[in-house]
């Protein structure tokens, strides 16, 4: 059964479709946005043998062209070249500004797509067609759209909502074990950040959701997009409440940036469930949440066989101070002070800037000598 999840933005609105065999209605669902019988999709080499002709099929059927290009698979490739090399292609197909691009792909697909759309023309309509756990449940959702530089992540991009999202809960059976429990740490982070209930669902039936329960994956897709979609339309271009969705990724970005975004290394949603851990020790370091929190959480992960800890990084990392410095390229920085989200409990999530350097220098000194 698809579930509709609403994204209330006034005339820039969308539904967020939740359940199995979106592929194969993708083109019934996708028809009302088109002026055309035709859409251009931007994919990767890792997704396209495996999606590319359930997608054209599902187009087809309802007389729908499609035109594709598969980029190549990874986080390098969200870059400067890239997203040149996607411009000029979509420009060479001849899409108009009335057309609808399509992003056949996990975060990196969706957020790269979604920038070329943002620019393209200055601004055509793209549709999120999420292919992993982690897309389906944050990246295609809420319009942040973007690629790396050499400075750091997502430092470049814009805010680009889709007109519509199709997340197709059959397509992550096809996702290799590591990736579906590097999206279950961004599905875990919405009980951590606002939801108590959910975080205690998702411990109950966690294991099963990864062994493969079909409903219990609908359940957390839906209720993570819900999640993102209330504190989206409360706060759409992260001025205030959306920042809570940033919950680990303050620690997770400087571990992306220090493993050179190395995929084989350390996975965008591996880094953030073991930044959901970091910062719920450094809440309890500051007496903010209770002291059980952390090795709660740190339980949870590993019954998930999840990483959990700087141990789990394979490879050298830098010194604390060259962690902490990396985290100051973070997008969240104000007034040249880190912006840090943090709990007074699982599920109260708030972000401060009142955290005293020398407690985050000690917690990843501690946290480097446990490697």
């Amino acid at each position: 059964m698809t579930e509709t999840v609403h994204v209330p933005l006034g005339d820039r609105a969308y539904d967020i479709h939740v359940g199995p065999g979106l592929l194969a209605e993708a083109g019934a669902r996708i028809a009302p946005l088109l002026q055309r019988p035709r859409v251009a999709v931007l994919t990767d080499e890792t997704v396209a043998p495996l999606h590319l002709d359930g997608l054209r099929a599902g187009l087809e059927s309802q007389g729908i062209a499609m035109s594709a290009l598969a980029l190549p698979a990874g986080e390098a490739t969200k870059n400067w070249a890239q997203l040149a090399r996607a411009v000029e292609w979509l420009l060479d197909e001849r899409v108009e500004r009335r057309d609808v691009v399509l992003a056949l792909g996990g975060g990196v697909i969706g957020d790269l797509t979604g920038f070329a759309a943002a620019i393209l023309r200055r601004g055509v309509r793209f549709v999120q067609v999420p292919t992993t756990l982690l897309a389906q449940v944050d990246s295609s959702v809420g319009g942040k759209t973007g690629i790396n530089t050499r400075h750091g992540k997502n430092l470049v991009g814009a805010f680009h909502q889709p007109s519509l999202v199709l997340c197709d809960t059959d397509i992550l059976a096809t996702l290799p074990p590591r990736d579906f429990l590097a999206g279950y740490g961004e599905v875990v982070k919405y009980g951590l950040l606002g939801d108590a209930d959910f975080y205690g669902w998702l411990e109950a039936h966690g294991p099963a959701l990864a062994a493969g329960d079909l409903a219990a994956r609908g359940h957390a897709v839906r209720r993570s997009c819900e999640m993102k979609a209330e504190i989206v339309a409360r706060d759409e271009t992260e001025q205030g409440d959306r920042a809570l969705l940033n919950l680990g990724h303050t620690f997770c970005h400087a571990l992306e940036a220090a493993t050179g975004y190395d995929g084989a290394r350390l996975l965008h949603g591996e880094g953030v469930a073991i930044g959901c851990l970091l910062a719920l020790d450094l809440s309890a370091r500051l007496g903010l949440c209770p002291q059980e929190d952390p090795s709660r959480f740190a339980a949870h992960l590993r019954l998930m066989g999840a990483k959990s800890s700087l141990a789990d990084i394979p490879g050298d990392l830098p010194s604390a101070e060259a962690l902490l410095d990396l985290m100051g390229q973070d997008k969240k920085v104000l007034d040249g002070q880190l912006r840090f989200v943090l709990t007074r409990g699982i599920g109260r999530a708030f972000v401060t800037s009142d955290v005293p350097r020398d407690t985050v220098l000690v917690l990843l000194n501690e946290a480097l000598e446990g490697r």
